[in-house]
């Protein structure tokens, strides 16, 4: 993982008890393997009531973050607030408007997200939904890529994607998924509706479980020798597409 700038890094188990007790927004908690104690039990209570993803690593991999004493636990603060599509969606059609929703499975480069961020906002999505796990951490470096787009679109961070794309779907939104294995042309179809669409890493792809909840398997079709796009230039190519509808 690349170094991280201070205003990212929270070391220490009393500092992030008062963080977290603060309110503050968390993209990922590290842990040493083997931790104990009774004041990380609190600290990791904490982590698990209010859904911060974290993750067990051998002491090297804390060590890279940060050569002061770092009690076994290293937290990366994020540096915007995550948002409830639960919340967002009933929102957008007290206001009208048509949800346009996009919904990243598996993507963790910083610089794609950052990138496909930038797209989103700039083609008029109205909300990003992201995993707890397998998703990129928002740093000072997804907030450059994007080009502040961060700041203006919200993020959804759900512990369960899949019931959140059930939700979705029960709100009366048409999933769709980018796969270059699919038989159907993006372009067949209308994207002038409630709307979402879902991206997939760019060496699985969509996992399976994501896949049986997508309504309709679109792909961009390819005509050169070069079999695939990357992740943030295909995403840009469907949401531009649904804005071209949407006029």
């Amino acid at each position: 993982m690349k170094k991280k700038s201070d205003s990212d890094i929270l070391i220490g188990l009393r500092p992030v008890i008062e963080a977290i007790e603060a309110g503050k927004n968390f993209s990922k908690v590290f842990i040493r393997k083997g931790l104990q104690g009774d004041l990380f039990h609190d600290c990791f209570r904490l982590v698990r009531q209010n859904k911060i993803p974290f993750q067990y690593v051998p002491v090297e991999k804390l060590n890279s973050f940060t050569r002061a004493n770092h009690q076994g636990i290293v937290a990366l603060i994020s540096t915007i607030p995550y948002h409830d599509i639960t919340q967002i969606i009933p929102t957008l059609y007290e206001e009208g408007k048509v949800p346009f929703i996009l919904v990243l499975d598996g993507i963790t480069d910083v610089r794609n997200f950052g990138a496909i961020t930038r797209s989103a906002e700039a083609a008029g999505v109205h909300a990003i939904l992201v995993g707890a796990k397998k998703a990129a951490i928002v740093n000072s470096d997804a907030i450059k890529t994007s080009a502040g787009a961060l700041n203006r679109i919200p993020v959804c961070r759900e512990e369960n994607l899949e019931s959140a794309i059930t939700y979705i779907k029960n709100s009366g939104i048409t999933v769709f998924g980018a796969s270059e294995k699919a038989e159907d042309l993006y372009f067949n179809h209308s994207f002038s509706g409630p709307t979402a669409f879902v991206m997939g890493a760019e060496d699985l792809g969509i996992s399976p479980a994501i896949l049986t909840k997508i309504d309709y398997l679109v792909k961009i079709p390819m005509i050169g020798v070069i079999a695939s796009l990357n992740v943030s230039v295909a995403t840009g190519i469907l949401l531009f597409e649904a804005a071209k509808q949407r006029l």
